[in-house]
């Protein structure tokens, strides 16, 4: 393991050269917002994006959008930022440990002594609370899927420690928004919120375990499962299975949320989503090299963009 130990200033490892919270937020919230990893936005874009999709989704089912259609893609904006933050804060305390062993970790608040980890557990319950006000706003559907998706939230930082596929299990939190977003604006959940659902976990399992290669060296020392280390030389082969999986269930999900009442013209607007999602991630494929740490974070990084490619597309589509 290499160096990598905390700036003076608290900067960790891997945040984002001049984030604002090390240039412009106040001395003392700082070490809070690195905790929900507010100086790293690329975690919040993955939470929210599949939350976007399944609204839009949703709303080409219907063929029309309604006025609370804003507020649930407002709330989710919020309520990603706070959930990520709360889960991040949850994962740091469950790793703690561990992160204190590897490279790219030890930095953190918590390892680095920065927040206590009892500091930390009030840091997480207030940004439950918050994310709870807002998800009070929903309708009972989606109150509940919010209430459910904790369970997969409480169980991935231990996923590593018993299964090689962790990455699953993120994928299992981390898109739970497009079938709560669904349930928003339909009051229930059906078919096409499931296959985007199943898309987004094949998606995570793509941007993942790419992300998980930058640690590869030091989970095998400390004995952390993930599917980086599972795959190995043979990762682009998997990662490929993977693009097609999430190009093929989200096509799924939008003939079957489309047929009902959008257009042909719409139907195949919105299907060209996925279709350019899979370029994009080709893309990435060719620009893989798993023994290159920032080349890693780079196309980890690029998946924002991957997710949104998609969701311009059914944006587009809905005008029609």
């Amino acid at each position: 393991m290499q160096g990598n130990a905390p700036t003076p200033d608290g900067q960790v490892a891997d945040a984002v050269t001049g984030n604002w919270v090390d240039t412009r937020a106040p001395a003392f919230a700082r070490p809070y917002l690195r905790l929900s990893r507010a100086d790293r936005p690329i975690g919040t874009w993955l939470l929210l994006i599949p939350c976007w999709w399944g609204l839009a989704l949703a709303i080409l089912h219907d063929g029309q959008p309604r006025w609370g259609d804003l507020w649930i893609a407002v709330g989710c904006a919020a309520g990603a930022f706070l959930m990520r933050g709360a889960g991040c804060t949850w994962n740091d305390i469950t790793d703690r440990k561990f992160d204190a062993q590897v490279a790219r970790t030890r930095s953190r608040p918590i390892p680095s002594g920065q927040v206590s980890v009892r500091q930390a557990v009030i840091w997480m319950g207030l940004q439950c609370l918050l994310a709870l006000a807002i998800l009070l706003t929903f309708n009972q559907a989606a109150i509940a899927m919010g209430v459910l998706s904790l369970l997969p939230v409480t169980i991935y930082p231990y996923a590593k420690r018993f299964t090689w596929w962790p990455q699953v299990f993120l994928g299992l939190a981390f898109n739970w928004g497009a079938l709560l977003a669904w349930a928003a604006h339909r009051g229930t959940v059906e078919w096409p919120a499931i296959l985007l659902y199943l898309s987004g976990i094949a998606w995570t399992l793509f941007y993942d375990t790419i992300y998980a290669h930058q640690d590869a060296e030091d989970d095998e020392l400390i004995g952390i499962k993930s599917t980086a280390r599972l795959f190995g030389t043979d990762t682009a082969k998997w990662l490929k299975y993977f693009l097609v999986a999430t190009v093929a269930l989200m096509g799924l999900a939008i003939v079957e949320a489309a047929l009902p009442n959008s257009s042909v013209l719409a139907l195949v607007v919105a299907i060209g989503g996925p279709w350019a999602m899979g370029w994009h991630m080709a893309w990435q494929l060719r620009g893989l090299d798993i023994e290159d740490n920032a080349k890693l974070l780079q196309l980890f990084r690029a998946n924002r963009d991957t997710g949104l490619i998609p969701l311009i597309f059914l944006c587009v589509a809905l005008l029609l």
